[in-house]
């Protein structure tokens, strides 16, 4: 309410605050890590590790300070969307960290006007009441991306500010980074995006009706609705699914499976689909939330001669599919499994609708 204390969203554990003005005064004095964390990939896990250590030194609660919409979106609208992790899926890979405070001020055009002293004084200082920030080295903020570490150290004591800046982290040769991890997405390179991101990258979408193709073929599938998503290649994927917690997006249970994501040539699609067949499994998952994970790049979409064709191709590519699947839960992951965050346990089997 006007002149009151802002209201939290409950996330799990974690509170989120939608401004940086009013806060509780339970939320100020935190530590927060500050960026935008497209994709919370390890990099970024780095930064915010570094800020729950330094919060739980000085026993603040630890916080972590982004940005909605994604800055790109107001500068550059209507270009396809590029996010690895749109906000609520942000939320929840944060509050399974246990972070207490998802700081979120929204970005328009009228606080990317605010200046980088500004933006110290008043935003991080006297608005969220800050008592240290954690920061990659790259980090620049302010108007005109005016500001970045150097001129974060030089103004933060004036405000009672500490500051920690992290260096550029990567696994060999790579660094680890959002850009990286979009190149190898869009060049059917799940598994070398999971290396980076810690875990497979997943999508979490409504299922849509759709046109029933799949089901008349013998293998009905979620249409997953992927809006928010950077578009990864068009091809097949073995993935895992899980129906997702309507408050927290927290996974239900794992269950494996084989995605096409693309236009479909053979029935002459034109619009981008994520279809998603689930093994061994029978249910409604119309107006449910799903989380696909793609594990790994099978091949190419391409047409077929017709629908017996088709459905012949689907039979393989699903007999593929079990058999990787199956290999990262007997023992026997493909190399780089376990850096990618693959999972090592058998899925349990969902048993209720899809």
């Amino acid at each position: 309410m006007p002149g009151g204390l802002d209201s939290a969203l409950v996330f799990g554990r974690m509170r989120i605050f939608r401004t940086y003005r009013r806060l509780a005064p339970d939320a100020r004095g935190a530590v927060a890590a500050v960026g935008n964390f497209d994709g919370l990939h390890l990099g970024h896990r780095v930064v915010i590790d570094k800020a729950r250590r330094v919060a739980a030194e000085s026993m603040a609660p630890s916080a972590v300070l982004t940005f909605e919409p994604h800055p790109r979106m107001v500068f550059r609208p209507g270009e396809p969307s590029f996010r690895l992790t749109p906000f609520r899926e942000k939320a929840t890979l944060l509050a399974e960290m246990g972070i207490d405070l998802m700081l979120v001020p929204r970005f328009d055009r009228n606080f990317a006007q605010i200046t980088a002293e500004s933006f110290v004084r008043d935003v991080l200082a006297d608005g969220l009441g800050l008592k240290h920030v954690v920061c990659g080295a790259d980090f620049v903020f302010g108007k005109g991306r005016g500001g970045d570490v150097a001129l974060l150290r030089e103004l933060a004591p004036a405000h009672g500010l500490g500051v920690s800046i992290v260096d550029p982290v990567g696994d060999g040769d790579t660094v680890y980074s959002s850009t990286k991890i979009r190149q190898l997405l869009q060049a059917g390179d799940p598994l070398g995006a999971a290396r980076l991101m810690g875990r497979p990258f997943e999508i979490i979408g409504k299922v849509q009706r759709g046109g029933q193709v799949g089901r008349r073929l013998g293998f009905p599938t979620a249409n997953v609705d992927h809006a928010a998503y950077l578009a990864p290649a068009t091809g097949v994927y073995a993935v895992r699914a899980a129906l997702a917690d309507e408050g927290t997006h927290a996974a239900r249970r794992w269950i494996d499976g084989v995605a096409n994501f693309g236009r479909r040539p053979t029935v002459d699609g034109l619009k981008l689909l994520l279809e998603v067949h689930l093994f061994d499994f029978s249910g409604d998952l119309y107006g449910h939330r799903l989380r696909v994970r793609l594990v790994e790049y099978l091949r190419p979409e391409r047409r077929f001669d017709g629908l017996d064709a088709l459905k012949a191709q689907i039979a393989a590519d699903a007999r593929q599919a079990r058999r990787l699947l199956a290999a990262r839960i007997t023992g026997a992951p493909r190399p780089g499994a376990e850096e990618a965050g693959e999972d090592t346990e058998a899925p349990l089997e969902l048993k209720a609708t899809s």
